[in-house]
Order: structure tokens, then sequence, then C-alpha cells
């Protein structure tokens, strides 16, 4: 099915017509008394009720689809008092910008972890043809497949990525409304349905899953943050000792070193305060 555009007459000028006709019959039967003014008067009157029949009404972003019999004439996109073939069917669609929110769904990401989800979805009708003839409903259409295409998202990708480069739900917003947006486009083209913007509205651990879910976050922050603290250490600690035996001003063994790399591992990467111990004895001469 594709739309063709189909052309209406002004239904205010037709009208205008018909009663300057319906007023001339009149005044020839009871002004000049001639038998013709009233066949002219019923005349006007027949035709003053089938231009009324083929009358209606569009408003701006509203659509009219026309069947002659079960067969798709055109869509008439013309806004005002119109008029068309008093035969023909019509089928108003609204062609204005619409706002769906999606239920919160209760589904499984990526590495099966129950979550909650919920979307917005911003929509409109580009050809009222299709959204008339292809689907049953259009618009309880766009809802179950927003929802389908929902679902399809979440078990697609991780609630929150613990690894680098990983796209997850929670920390790509724009890579996922970008992926739901792709995903609704495929599905509600044949409807005649344009998705103008698809995002993520509500996204949760379920609360059966939530405390450790948490948990498992706090620890994954915890070890990242202290792997982080020992590179820098360690980095330290060579600079540390790169510098002390630059140009031979401190000679270091081996047992001095492990026991500097040792005290300075513990007090940079340690959480609390550290208490130096001034060693006034021994030599650093090896």
């Amino acid at each position: 099915m594709q739309e063709r555009s189909k052309n209406s007459l002004s239904g205010i000028a037709l009208l205008v017509i018909v009663a300057l006709v319906v007023l001339a019959g009149l005044y020839v039967f009871l002004v000049r008394r001639e038998p013709l003014g009233l066949a002219g008067g019923v005349a006007g009157a027949v035709l003053f009720f089938v231009v009324v029949k083929g009358l209606y009404t569009l408003q701006p972003n509203q659509a009219a689809v026309l069947e002659l019999f079960g067969k798709y004439v055109g869509t008439v996109k013309q806004t005002g008092l119109r008029w068309n073939n008093p035969f023909f069917g019509q089928r108003k669609i609204s062609l204005r910008v619409r706002n769906f929110e999606s239920g919160v769904l209760k589904v499984n990401d990526l590495e099966g972890s129950p979550i909650e989800i919920a979307a917005v979805i911003v929509w409109e009708v580009v050809d009222a043809s299709e959204a008339v003839y292809n689907v049953d409903d259009y618009e309880d259409f766009v809802h179950v497949q927003s929802e389908a295409a929902l679902r399809t998202l979440a078990t697609s990708y991780p609630y929150d990525g613990t690894e680098e480069g990983v796209i997850s739900l929670r920390g790509h917003a724009a890579e996922i409304s970008e992926h739901l947006q792709t995903e609704l486009a495929e599905r509600l083209g044949n409807a005649g349905v344009r998705v103008r913007e698809a995002r993520i509205s509500h996204l949760a651990y379920a609360p059966e899953v939530a405390q450790a879910m948490l948990q498992r976050q706090q620890a994954n922050a915890v070890i990242a943050a202290r792997t982080r603290i020992v590179a820098g250490a360690v980095g330290m600690v060579e600079m540390a000792l790169a510098e002390l035996q630059k140009g031979g001003m401190v000679q270091l063994n081996e047992e001095h070193k492990a026991q500097m790399v040792s005290n300075l591992l513990v007090v940079l990467c340690s959480d609390r305060g550290s208490q130096p111990v001034v060693n006034a004895g021994g030599s650093l001469k090896g």
C-alpha cells in the first residue's frame, strides 16, 4: 500500500452555490408563480442533501483516507471544510506527534540479572494509508511493538559493563537510545509510523536482587580504585629509587631497596594516615 494524494473541493463554496440554487427556485415558484420554480427548488433540495453527505472537516495535521466500496481512492490533507464524492468512505487519521511511555517491564539483561526497564517513544504517522490498511489498529500496534523492542534491547546488553569498551544499559545512554530507535523503525515502518525519538525513562535492578547488585557494584568500584592506587604507587616507588641513585648520590643494597619499597608501598597504598618512624642508626651504604 502506497499513499496517493487526493484533491478535494471547498465545502463552503459548494454550500453557497447550492443555497443560491435553492433560493432561486423558491423565488421563481413563490414570487413568479411558475411551476418550473417548484421543480428547481426540489432539485436544489436534493442537490443540497447530496452536497451535505459529502462534506467533512479536517484539522491541521490530520488526514482523511478515502475509499469507494472497499477500494482505496486516496488521502486528503487539505484542512478546513472539504467535499468529495458522497459515496466515498472516510477514515480520519491524526498526523500529530505523539508520546508513548511503556510500562515498567521486568526482564533479564544479557548477563541474566533481573532488571526493570521502561522507555518513552515519540512517534507520528507519516503514511495514513499504511496506518489504516496494513494493521488493524495502528496505535495498539505501536504500543505492542515498542514493548517488544524494549524487551529485545534489554536482553542484548548488560545492565552495567564491568569490562572496558563493553556497551551497557546504564553507562551508554546515547548508544542504547539509537539502537532502540533503529529497532522500532524496522518494526513500525510497514505501519506508516516514524519514530522521532526513543529513550530509556526508567532503569533499575529488580527489588529482589538490588541489594546484592549494589554490593557487587561497590566491590567492583573498590577493586578498580585499589588497582589504580597500586599502579600509581609502583610508579612513584620506581621514580623515588631512580632519583635517589641518580648520580651515585645514595647507594642502596638489595636489602635496603626491599625495605624502602615495602615502606613506600604501605604508605602510598594505605587508606589511613601513616606515622613515620625515623631510624637514627645504621648506614645506607652497602
